[in-house]
């Protein structure tokens, strides 16, 4: 059961080009938003469209692979972990932020 612990799987669309930055130790960071849709019917029969968006981070070879084959609009399957932070921002107020860092990707488009 333990590898049920903290475990995300999301398929959706990248809703911008991964932001990538290489650090000094030459490791490599990708960052980008996911959309995720859903939809439903209210009372009226309506069809209602929910979209969800997530941060996606993505370390190492797996921040290369971002890098290489994605861009916006590219469909992916994501597997990871949910990671909370917290930071202050120039005024001196907490912000928290929750985001998925991605362990592997599933390029679908």
């Amino acid at each position: 059961m333990s590898t049920l612990r903290n475990k995300v799987q999301l398929i959706g669309n990248l809703g911008n080009d991964p932001e990538v930055i290489s650090l000094e130790s030459g490791k490599k960071l990708a960052k980008f938003s996911l959309a995720t849709n859903d939809s439903y019917k209210n009372a009226n029969g309506d069809v209602i469209k929910d979209t969800q968006w997530h941060q996606i981070v993505a370390w190492g070879k797996t921040a290369e692979i971002v890098e290489k084959y994605l861009n916006k609009g590219s469909e992916v399957a994501i597997l990871g972990k949910l990671q909370n932070k917290s930071y202050e921002n120039k005024e001196g107020i907490k912000r928290y932020v929750t985001e998925i860092n991605c362990n592997e990707i599933l390029m679908l488009g």
